[in-house]
């Protein structure tokens, strides 16, 4: 009985090491034909994002609609653990359009997904603001926090501050169409070098709000380049969500250090790194399955 019980312990430790959900936000900058026509950049990707449950990518320039279809299929060398994608519109002013795009894998279920809309009728409307309005998206998990949104936002550089502001009218919003707290903020936001004044951080409600944690230090360096240092970001709300984050795990990953890289080779694939935070297990789902 004995053994049986360390074994039991054993177990759940493993469990709470193995089995926690790894959500990431990767800018692949201008991620369109070249990118996915280079095998070692495509190769690097795939090493990258295979690492994630969730990613939300940000910057696909493929008009064609072929990049992801062709990642995702190439993600889906494990038939018993297979990826799905879901996509924004093309969006963005005059001519330059980028996409969203959440990949996932088979432990999540998609409940619903959201393009922020523009308002109609005369006068200014609510996404006038963003460059590229928030592709959010709702899920089911059993493993972690039953039920979670993400927020996915890529911010211009120039209007950053206009925009993490109005992203907080964004939650308000969603709070009340889909009656959850537990929200993930992330992407590249651009909240970090000089694009936000000190003035502008006092004023903003992302970050006034102490409901609101913003998990990736001012200190850390999200950026591929040497001679750039910024903290791009995951903000996440509510009890379940901020309860459940792994401590220690929101960080950047730094793939020019981990797989050798020069920085002419990592700029191949990216200016930015990765963000990524692990949700932990929930064990009394994994309990009921090994039972």
């Amino acid at each position: 009985m004995r053994t049986t019980g360390l074994l039991f312990v054993v177990g759940l430790c493993l469990l709470d090491v193995t089995s926690s959900l790894k959500i990431c936000a990767f800018n692949i900058q201008s991620f369109g034909e070249s990118k996915a026509n280079n095998k070692k950049v495509m190769g690097i990707l795939l090493k990258i994002l295979s690492r994630c449950d969730l990613c939300l990518i940000q910057e696909v320039r493929d008009s064609k609609g072929e990049v992801i279809q062709a990642l995702v299929k190439d993600l889906n060398f494990d038939k018993y653990n297979p990826y799905s994608y879901v996509e924004s519109e093309r969006l963005g002013r005059k001519a330059y359009k980028e996409q969203y795009v959440y990949i996932y894998s088979n432990v999540l279920k998609v409940k619903e997904h959201y393009q922020y809309p523009k308002l109609e009728g005369k006068g200014t409307n609510e996404t006038d603001v963003f460059s590229r309005g928030p592709f959010i998206i709702h899920f089911h998990s059993p493993t972690t926090v039953k039920d979670f949104v993400l927020i996915g936002q890529h911010t211009s550089p120039k209007t950053a501050m206009k925009e993490l502001d109005e992203l907080y009218a964004v939650f308000k919003r969603i709070y009340k169409k889909w009656k959850t707290d537990n929200v993930i903020i992330l992407g590249d936001l651009n909240a970090g070098c000089s694009y936000i004044t000190t003035k502008g951080w006092r004023a903003m409600r992302l970050r006034s709000d102490p409901k609101f944690h913003w998990l990736i230090g001012d200190e850390q360096d999200t950026t591929v380049r040497e001679k750039t240092h910024c903290a791009y970001d995951i903000i996440v709300h509510g009890p379940e969500v901020v309860s459940s984050v792994v401590p220690a795990s929101a960080q950047p990953f730094n793939f020019k250090k981990r797989f050798h890289l020069t920085e002419a080779e990592a700029l191949e694939v990216s200016d930015h790194f990765p963000v990524e935070v692990d949700l932990k297990a929930n064990h009394r789902y994994f309990l009921r399955h090994e039972l």
